[in-house]
């Protein structure tokens, strides 16, 4: 278990920390806002996609054996906690973050970043993990696919 800790801390400081963290930092250090209700809600918006993120990584690691990174993903197809909300949580999760990053510092520069990020996923999840996960995890995903919304929750999860 502490391989698959350090495994997923590796891989959640390379990765997204390096996409919702040091890229927009290294966009808005120049642009600090003192608009204090604006820095209120992007903290709060980056607290919240951090906490996502990280109870993803907590049901991959505990439930899936696995991390996050394609090369390590889990064993197990991952249905439960946020999962039964959304196929993608983790992904909302970091783009919930740029959009703190965005409000907090009034930056159209990261909001920008952020709709490419955005872009640059959804291609991923369709052209790679989708078909990926059919053939890894075959009718189980298929059935999870029909129950499940790609990226915005469902108030009312289907029972797995």
């Amino acid at each position: 278990m502490v391989i698959l800790f350090l495994k997923n801390l590796a891989f959640t400081i390379i990765a997204p920390g390096t996409v919702a963290g040091l890229i927009p930092w290294w966009i808005t250090r120049s642009d600090a806002t003192e608009l204090l209700p604006f820095v209120i809600v992007g903290i709060t918006l980056i607290g919240i996609g951090a906490a996502i993120y990280l109870w993803c990584v907590w049901d991959f690691a505990t439930f899936g054996r696995g991390t996050p990174a394609p090369i390590d993903a889990p064993k197990k197809l991952v249905v439960r906690g946020l999962y039964r909300y959304t196929r993608n949580p983790m992904y909302v999760g970091v783009l919930t973050a740029l959009a703190g990053w965005a409000v907090m510092y009034l930056s159209e520069e990261v909001l920008a970043y952020g709709l490419c990020a955005f872009v640059a996923v959804h291609l991923f999840v369709v052209l790679y993990e989708e078909p990926h996960l059919r053939r890894v995890f075959g009718s189980e995903y298929k059935r999870y696919l029909s129950q499940t919304p790609r990226w915005l929750p469902t108030r009312n999860p289907a029972s797995r």
